[in-house]
């Protein structure tokens, strides 16, 4: 089966996943001081925690379970999942060591069930654009043929973000990594749809994400889309202060 082009999103019938994870397991060290007594992803962002802006992604296209992995005053983001009467959050708890974002995943995938799931990163901010990124990749998502699937942010457009980029990308969403001194137009945003396929035979304890996806590219069974909305890197306090001043601009998108 040919993958959809990218245009034809709206026309295919949409099955998204129903579960998904919240990454929240980072100690936020660039952050400091704010995160000394308050984990990351409970810092707020225009009024509302990160964890929360990616919960509400999730909670807005018919997520029913989440997983949340917690490190660092993982018992902060234990009491504020009881907030969320919308969603059936679990935590996976990581206080015994950070697992990093591969090996997180691996811990929680027997609370991830069978299917495909979504994955956010909590210390990145995503503004849908005229479709919801999560309903995009549920739309292009094609089971038989994908283990991953990433959703791309322009580094043209990419608030608080200073890298070379990541991935350029063909016209059927065939992402390909950047090598060398190449600058590549593409990020990963930090939000994606896994297989659990993908996690079978990792090696044990923590590693990155950046693992499998390299074993998907290697089988042609890694993919991407570009996202159309605003997205932001809230990094540092500086770039918190930036984000809290642009969304506090009247001119600025409304958060969706």
């Amino acid at each position: 089966m040919t993958a959809p082009a990218l245009t034809d999103l709206g026309s295919l019938p949409i099955h998204g996943p129903t579960r998904a994870m919240a990454l929240a397991a980072g100690l936020g060290l660039r952050m400091r001081p704010l995160t000394e007594t308050t984990p990351k992803p409970l810092l707020k962002v225009a009024g509302r925690t990160m964890l929360d802006r990616v919960l509400d992604h999730f909670q807005a296209a018919g997520v029913s379970k989440c997983v949340v992995n917690a490190h660092w005053l993982g018992e902060q983001i234990r009491d504020h999942l009881a907030s969320r009467p919308d969603l059936d959050c679990l935590l996976s708890d990581e206080s015994d060591g950070l697992l990093e974002t591969g090996g997180g995943v691996t811990r929680a995938l027997p609370l991830l069930g069978d299917e495909a799931f979504y994955v956010a990163n909590c210390d990145i901010i995503w503004l849908d654009g005229p479709r919801s990124a999560l309903e995009r990749l549920a739309r292009f998502w094609d089971d038989s043929r994908m283990d991953a699937l990433l959703l791309l942010q322009r580094v043209s457009s990419a608030w608080g973000y200073e890298g070379a980029g990541d991935f350029f990308l063909d016209p059927l969403g065939t992402p390909r990594r950047r090598v060398g001194h190449e600058v590549a137009p593409l990020l990963f945003s930090g939000v994606q749809i896994l297989h659990p396929r993908l996690f079978l035979d990792v090696p044990p304890g923590k590693f990155s994400l950046n693992l499998l996806y390299d074993r998907a590219l290697a089988s042609g069974r890694l993919f991407g889309i570009v996202h159309d909305g605003e997205w932001y890197h809230v990094g540092t306090p500086q770039a918190l202060e930036d984000v809290e001043r642009h969304f506090g601009d009247p001119h600025a998108a409304s958060d969706k």
